[in-house]
């Protein structure tokens, strides 16, 4: 097999198409494939009547490296016309129009910009951060394209900030069983961060959601309200996020007694601020010490720690009526605490909470949506932040989007 014919293999080819040529420059690091087409009629691609060439233009391709050598395709492509549509050019089978890779260079490209940053995927590709970045760029509007745009049973919600600063968009998640993926990211994270994603649908379709989880925000409760059906039946507040405001009530308390008690020369609560964040079965065993001579003060903190401790057994009842007579009793204690913190974090979940026991009805919170933001956590530290919105809205939905990336194979 001589190198034309072996070419011709690599890439695929069919007849019209063949490999001309093949020219190794050892100087430059290249291999040189010429491409050429033999005599063919040709369709035009919206009417399929016949076209006349009337030019050539030369386009050039990147294609996978043979043998560490990089690997150029070069073809006289025709300008064909039509005479309804006008002109077009024809169509070549190992690229997609106006595409400056092969298919096989884009589909190894996005499997390595996949797994590293964009930085790292340059060096181990040769190409250029721009390049680099407009295969991502197509990847993802190749993959919404092909997606079909139906609505999510069971939905979360949740913001996140790409950079210092108010800056944040608002992600959208499928949460199936076993699969989460993001369906829509909006810009902030305010009411109307969400109305690009409810306009996707009709009203009847959007009595397809069965559950919303979301945080407490007021924000994303109206949009919820106004534009979902029954939502007040279908809405979930978060635990972890109410737990993120009722940690903050026991880190308020602490900061207000450690105050009061330094101003005496007691530094008892001094460098103890992660310590009361601790689930009691989390605590490190390198302050299991100092962890239950705390215990054994009567401090405020103390208190407030075990009505946060014990309000976490609230999501292990089974029912809603069990979960509402749980409510009644820690509510009874917290408001009673005599903790202007706990007492206010009370009071806001006796507001909430019929969207609070919720839960009992659709066991959903927003768990695997932070394995989302995690992983995005991790992209803003490999890009080291990003100033682009919505390059770091493109790479969301590159990286968590669940889109099918790839160019299509079909010769």
């Amino acid at each position: 097999m001589n190198d034309t014919h072996l070419y011709e293999e690599i890439l695929g080819l069919k007849d019209p198409w063949y490999v001309a040529a093949v020219r190794l420059e050892v100087a430059k690091g290249e291999v040189e494939i010429e491409v050429r087409y033999r005599d063919t009629e040709w369709a035009c691609s919206v009417c399929r009547n016949r076209m006349h060439i009337h030019e050539y233009t030369e386009r050039r391709w990147r294609h996978l490296d043979s043998c560490q050598f990089k690997t150029i395709i070069v073809c006289q492509v025709p300008r064909v016309q039509c005479s309804e549509h006008g002109s077009q050019t024809v169509q070549v089978p190992w690229a997609e129009k106006q595409g400056r890779f092969t298919k096989l260079f884009e589909r190894f490209a996005i499997a390595v910009l996949g797994e590293c940053s964009i930085s790292a995927a340059c060096g181990l590709l040769g190409i250029s951060w721009d390049e680099a970045d407009g295969i991502k760029q197509r990847a993802v509007k190749r993959g919404l394209a092909r997606k079909e745009e139906n609505v999510c049973p069971r939905i979360g919600i949740d913001e996140k900030s790409y950079r210092k600063g108010h800056n944040y968009v608002t992600i959208v998640a499928s949460m199936q069983a076993g699969q989460t993926t993001v369906e829509y990211v909006g810009d902030g994270k305010g009411k109307e961060s969400l109305e690009g994603y409810w306009n996707k649908f009709e009203r009847e379709e959007l009595l397809g959601i069965e559950a919303i989880s979301i945080d407490m925000s007021a924000a994303y409760r109206q949009s919820v309200l106004d534009n979902v059906p029954a939502a007040l039946e279908k809405l979930v507040f978060d635990r972890f996020h109410i737990m993120q405001h009722i940690n903050k009530s026991v880190n308020a308390v602490r900061k207000e007694e450690h105050r009061e008690l330094t101003k005496s020369g007691d530094t008892t609560l001094t460098k103890t601020r992660m310590l009361w964040l601790y689930a009691e079965e989390n605590v490190p065993a390198r302050y299991s010490d100092l962890w239950e001579e705390l215990k054994g003060k009567k401090l405020k903190t103390s208190r407030a720690w075990a009505i946060k401790e014990s309000i976490r057994n609230l999501w292990a009842c089974v029912t809603e009526k069990e979960g509402q007579a749980f409510f009644e009793g820690w509510y009874s204690w917290a408001i009673r605490s005599r903790l202007d913190p706990v007492k206010k974090v009370a009071r806001m979940m006796k507001k909430h909470l019929p969207n609070i026991l919720s839960y009992f009805r659709h066991r959903i919170t927003n768990a695997a949506l932070e394995g989302i933001n995690n992983k995005i956590q991790a992209l803003i530290k490999k890009a080291f932040g990003y100033r682009n919105k919505d390059r770091f809205k493109n790479d969301i939905l590159f990286h968590c989007g669940g889109l099918d990336l790839y160019p299509e194979m079909g010769l």
